[in-house]
């Protein structure tokens, strides 16, 4: 089984929960937060839907220089809608799974490099920071807006499996 085969299902099943969960996402209330440091529930959700946009550079490029101009880490948009935000999602995921089906394994264990105004941060396997940036990192977000969901009194409908709201899933 190549690399890409074997990462392919695991970021499947992340994106569908997390479609499932923006989907979830009261409209009328993008600007909430629980908390004066915490990001609303619109930039959490979108925060979500961006992620797979690190999919493609990771892939076709060797390092990314996230601010290469030395103005700071890039902003990425905030989505206006649900309906935005999940056509969002399929977008991206849509774009990084083209690319993570079509690298070989040489690609996959390749070194990429993340930059920021030209120093290194780190070096790894493409395969790694796939994971650690893409699907770790939206499942790491996508607890958080459980919580925001629970708090709101939304059913949390399921990611890995059955929740208090969803149990016959």
């Amino acid at each position: 089984m190549s690399l890409s085969a074997s990462l392919l299902p695991s970021f499947d099943q992340v994106i569908a929960g997390t479609r499932r969960l923006l989907e979830s996402i009261p409209d009328d209330r993008l600007d909430w937060k629980p908390h004066a440091k915490s990001y609303t529930i619109g930039e959490l959700g979108s925060h979500l839907a961006n992620l797979p946009t690190w999919g493609v550079p990771m892939i076709e490029q060797d390092a990314l220089d996230i601010a290469p101009d030395g103005g700071g880490a890039p902003t990425q948009p905030t989505f206006g809608s649900v309906a935005e935000m999940v056509a969002g999602l399929d977008e991206h995921a849509t774009a990084a799974r083209t690319a993570i089906e079509a690298a070989s394994d040489e690609t996959l264990m390749g070194s990429w490099t993340l930059l920021l105004t030209g120093e290194e941060k780190f070096t790894a396997p493409r395969i790694g920071v796939l994971r650690s940036f893409i699907v770790e990192h939206m499942i790491h977000h996508r607890g958080q807006l459980t919580v925001y969901l629970r708090l709101l009194d939304v059913p949390v409908k399921p990611t890995f499996g059955p929740t208090a709201d969803f149990p016959d899933f």
